[in-house]
């Protein structure tokens, strides 16, 4: 827990794989980018059934729900990942996840909400849609598995 408190990125596991120590910095220099941009002041403008507008980079974007692959927080904020691009707002996780409708957007860790409709597989410790892992928190894994035949 003390990762979160440091503001971890990412962690690594031991032995650690040249590939995966290679994802983490990638992780790591993007977000640094994107948190040290001075456009940073982004939120949530309004929301209806299909889609909600996020103010990010000096613009308000529409994101529809359906397109929504995962989120994940970060800090005061939010990096949402869609089928197109990744947009950053400042909001925590937890607001987010309310401002979303749905039974396919599941909290899996205490960063991240996926959409189930894009998760390619799982395992007991993460979940995997396309090239991301996601980690798949002890207190959430028994409301996950709960929740799979709604989401499949």
């Amino acid at each position: 827990m003390k990762s979160y408190e440091l503001e971890a990125v990412d962690y690594l596991l031991k032995p650690i794989d040249p590939q995966r120590l290679e994802k983490a910095i990638d992780k790591a220099v993007l977000y640094t980018g994107l948190l040290s941009k001075d456009t940073v002041k982004n939120t949530v403008e309004s929301n209806t059934a299909d889609f909600l507008f996020i103010k990010a980079e000096r613009r308000f974007y529409k994101i529809s729900f359906s397109d929504i692959k995962f989120i994940e927080g970060l800090k005061d904020y939010v990096v949402i990942h869609t089928r197109q691009q990744k947009l950053i707002t400042a909001m925590n996780l937890k607001t987010i996840h309310q401002k979303i409708s749905g039974e396919n957007f599941i909290r899996v860790s205490k960063s991240y909400v996926v959409n189930g409709d894009y998760i390619d597989s799982f395992d007991n410790h993460n979940i995997y849609i396309e090239d991301s892992e996601i980690p798949l928190g002890e207190v959430y894994r028994t409301e996950f598995l709960q929740n799979l035949p709604e989401v499949f």
